[in-house]
């Protein structure tokens, strides 16, 4: 650098991934296309063989960065726009051409956008060596945020960290002139805790429903295996929830409340998402395989699969994704029921199958209400569009209602009979679930349901005084 030269006399080259946007677009791109179609892994690998270079640029040509939505870090952002058109600014990034020149468009504040061409990726000493080249030793700022940005913070004129670790930070300052820091955030043990989502964790409970039907919840044995269960599908749910929201981040980034989700914000890196899942997963089959029955694996098995399909294709698919959902519910009490062993009835099954029908519509429902108000004409990744409210609701209520039929009908079977010493106590269960099914509905009607109404019961004062009056009928008819 030439004495007395300027701040505005040199360019300022930021990288992309982890420092201007909080995510990385290869593996973003990856995912969308095992997205849309599980055996693109095999044309991925292939590319990898080829290069990281080559690998990149055959994703960037057959996906689309959705640049508007991207988790932009905006200290970084409002920074270059401070320092205005008077330096130069420029984009230089590992990833492709075609997805520099996307974010540089939408960010509107960089002159000049440098990317991998398919034959050389541009990361490490490659960056490194063509910034070098362009404005010579010393001739440039430069913005980055992990290890291999080491090899340019070492040529560059001054070294500005975004994002990294405190091992790595302490690094560079010993080693580099640091001139701005921007400390990371997220990616504590509660960011993680927001991204395995244990409070969803309570829908597993219904693990315990078929030993407290068959009035066997205080056995040391059968609590025991129920716990087990229910451990084992809290694991094997939170891998599900980690697998889904990788790959949904473009559909999550355009949702008013899901875009804030770890993954979608970029709180979390989209690798770490990559290890966690499947190790989720392995300690639930694993845990399973040693400690419960062959019947709660296959149980389990069933589940993850289910989980794996509607993550992939069958949440877009309209009806089909809210029996998924039924499904689910339902296999979770079917677990339950193996894990022990006790018998899960017909009855139970079937009533199981409509309640959660019914909730899975007032879930579809609360988010076409939410786009009737104007946020949208169709639900981000879903199939359903502000037209199909109708067909929602009606099929919602039609199911719920249908539960409290099948209800009816199992207080005046046989099988409660034998269960019961007053049988006829039961009959109150059918009001009390008709008049929780109409409020539900009533509520999601007005627009006041929350998106899961599950948690949305678990939560509600009035529901929550249902279900303890619903136990004190259940146990008054014992």
């Amino acid at each position: 650098m030439f004495p007395g030269m300027q701040d505005r006399d040199l360019p300022l080259c930021v990288d992309l991934d982890g420092t201007l946007v909080r995510t990385d677009l290869s593996i973003e791109g990856a995912l969308a296309l095992l997205r849309r179609n599980p055996l693109n892994l095999f044309a991925l690998l292939a590319w990898l063989l080829r290069g990281r270079a080559h690998f990149k640029r055959e994703v960037a040509r057959r996906t689309r960065v959705d640049a508007a939505s991207l988790p932009y870090d905006a200290r970084v952002l409002q920074w270059l726009r401070d320092v205005g058109p008077s330096r130069r600014r420029v984009l230089c990034t590992a990833s492709d051409q075609a997805v520099a020149d996307a974010v540089a468009a939408e960010a509107g504040c960089f002159d000049e956008a440098i990317g991998s061409d398919g034959e050389r990726n541009l990361g490490g000493r490659a960056k490194r060596d063509e910034l070098v080249a362009r404005y010579g030793e010393r001739g440039f700022d430069y913005a980055g945020n992990a290890p291999p940005d080491r090899h340019v913070w070492h040529r560059a004129r001054h070294a500005i960290v975004v994002n990294a670790s405190p091992r790595l930070l302490a690094r560079v300052r010993r080693e580099c002139d640091v001139e701005r820091v921007f400390e990371r955030r997220g990616g504590g043990w509660r960011t993680w805790l927001r991204a395995l989502r244990p409070h969803q964790w309570l829908k597993n409970l219904l693990v315990f429903v078929p030993i407290a039907g068959a009035h066997r919840i205080f056995e040391p044995d059968a609590a025991f295996a129920a716990g087990l269960a229910f451990v084992a599908f809290s694991l094997c749910a939170s891998a599900a929830y980690v697998l889904n929201d990788l790959l949904d981040l473009d559909a999550d980034r355009r949702h008013p409340v899901k875009r804030r989700r770890p993954f979608a914000a970029g709180d979390l890196p989209v690798a770490a998402g990559l290890v966690a899942a499947p190790l989720l997963a392995l300690a639930a089959f694993a845990g399973a395989i040693l400690l419960l029955p062959t019947a709660f694996v296959l149980a389990l098995l069933v589940y993850g699969v289910t989980t794996l399909a509607y993550s992939l294709f069958l949440k877009r698919l309209v009806a089909l994704d809210v029996l998924t959902l039924a499904a689910l519910y339902t296999v979770r009490i079917i677990g339950g029921a193996v894990a022990v062993p006790v018998e899960a009835s017909w009855w139970l099954l079937a009533f199981s199958m409509c309640l959660f029908l019914s909730l899975a519509m007032v879930k579809r429902h609360a988010e076409l209400h939410r786009l009737a108000s104007g946020d949208g004409a169709k639900a981000a990744g879903r199939g359903y569009a502000v037209g199909d409210l109708g067909f929602v609701r009606r099929l919602g209520e039609g199911s719920g209602y249908l539960s409290v039929v099948v209800l009816a009908f199992y207080v005046d079977s046989t099988r409660s009979a034998m269960l019961y010493r007053h049988p006829s106590v039961l009959w109150l269960l059918t009001p009390l679930l008709l008049f929780w099914i109409h409020r539900v509905w009533r509520l999601a009607r007005r627009g006041a349901m929350h998106e899961d109404p599950v948690v949305f019961a678990l939560t509600d004062r009035v529901s929550l005084g249902v279900l303890v009056v619903f136990a004190l009928v259940i146990a008054s008819a014992i």
